[in-house]
C-alpha cells in the first residue's frame, strides 16, 4: 500500500508554527522523520492559503525537497498555489485534491505537469449521502479527466471518511460499499482515503484504534493508498501486510462472525469492538473499548 504522510500540516502545532514563521528547520526535520518512518509520499497541507499562497507553496516545496526526493502531495484549495508548487516540484507530484467544483481549473494542471490527482468525492451540494452518489461523482470526475487526456491510472478516488465521533457512522458503510464497486465504475483508477478523519474529535489515546481498524476494513476492498499519521508504527505494520491475523479477524467480523471475546487477546478484543462501532452495531462513546 502507498502511504502518504499527513504530518506537515498548517493546522498542527510544530509544523504549523514553522510554516507560518517560514522556519525551515522543523519542517525539514519532520520531512526526514516521515521518510524514515516509511512514507512513500509527503503531504504538504498549507490550508486555503488565500493570501500569498503561490509564494507559500513554492517555499514549502523547495524547503522539503532540500532534504528528500520523495514525491509530494500538494494539498490546498488554492489552484494558483497548486500550480506554483507543481512548477518547482521535481518529478511527478500528486494533487490533493480535485473535486467537481474545482475540476475545470485543476484538471489541466494534471496534464500540464504530468501529475497524479486525488478525485475528492464531494458533490456540488456537499457530502454524498450514499455509495450511489459517490459513484455518480466518481463517474463524472473520471469522464471529465479522460476528456482532457488524463488516464485512469493517474486518478486516485477518495470517498471521504467522516468522524465517527459525530455518530456519523452511516457514512462508514457507504464508503466501504463504494470501495467494493470502484473497479466496476472506474476500471484502473486507484483509491485513497484521509484516514485520520475517521477519528477526528476522539480523545488522542483512542484515535489510533479507530484509524487502524478502519484501514483494515478498507483493505478488504483493495485500498491502494492512505493519507496517514506517519508516526503510528502499528498502523504502518498493518499497511505493510505485517499483521495478517488481525486483518483476517477484522474482515471476518465485517462478514458477520461474532467471535467469543474470551478466546481473543486483549488487542484482538479492541479491534473487534472497534469494528462494531465503525459499522454502527455499537453506538460510539469514548468508553467503547471498556464496555
Amino acid at each position: 500500500m502507498i502511504l502518504i504522510g499527513e504530518n506537515i500540516n498548517i493546522t498542527t502545532n510544530i509544523a504549523g508554527t514553522a510554516m507560518k514563521e517560514r522556519n525551515p528547520e522543523p519542517i525539514q526535520k519532520m520531512a526526514k522523520a516521515e521518510v524514515e518512518a516509511g512514507m512513500d509520499y509527503l503531504d504538504i497541507n498549507i490550508g486555503p492559503a488565500r493570501k500569498n499562497g503561490e509564494e507559500f507553496m513554492t517555499w514549502m516545496v523547495n524547503t522539503v525537497q532540500q532534504v528528500t526526493d520523495k514525491p509530494l502531495s500538494l494539498d490546498t484549495t488554492n489552484p494558483l498555489a497548486i500550480e506554483a508548487g507543481l512548477k518547482v516540484h521535481k518529478g511527478n507530484a500528486l494533487i490533493n485534491s480535485i473535486s467537481l467544483t474545482r475540476m475545470e481549473t485543476e484538471l489541466p494542471l494534471v496534464i500540464k505537469y504530468n501529475a497524479d490527482m486525488i478525485g475528492l468525492l464531494w458533490g456540488r451540494e456537499g457530502m454524498p449521502r450514499d455509495a450511489d452518489e459517490r459513484a455518480i461523482i466518481a463517474a463524472e470526475l473520471m469522464y471529465k479527466a479522460n476528456e482532457v487526456g488524463i488516464p485512469n491510472d493517474k486518478i486516485w478516488f477518495d470517498p471521504i471518511a467522516t468522524p465517527v465521533v459525530n455518530v456519523d457512522t452511516n457514512q462508514v458503510k457507504p464508503c466501504l460499499e463504494f470501495m467494493s464497486m470502484l473497479q466496476d465504475i472506474a476500471p484502473g483508477c486507484k483509491s485513497t482515503v484521509g484516514l485520520s478523519n475517521i477519528s477526528s474529535g476522539a480523545p488522542t489515546h483512542l484515535r489510533p484504534h479507530l484509524n487502524r481498524t478502519y484501514l483494515m476494513m478498507l483493505m478488504k476492498y483493495g485500498l491502494h493508498s492512505a493519507i496517514v499519521d506517519a508516526f503510528d508504527p502499528e498502523l504502518i505494520k498493518i499497511a505493510r501486510g505485517e499483521t495478517p491475523e488481525l486483518v483476517n479477524l477484522v474482515h471476518r467480523v465485517m462478514d458477520g462472525e461474532k467471535p467469543d471475546l474470551s478466546s481473543l487477546s486483549e488487542e484482538e478484543v479492541k479491534y473487534v469492538k472497534t469494528v462494531r462501532v465503525l459499522t454502527g452495531e455499537t453506538l460510539y462513546s469514548h468508553s467503547w473499548l471498556e464496555l
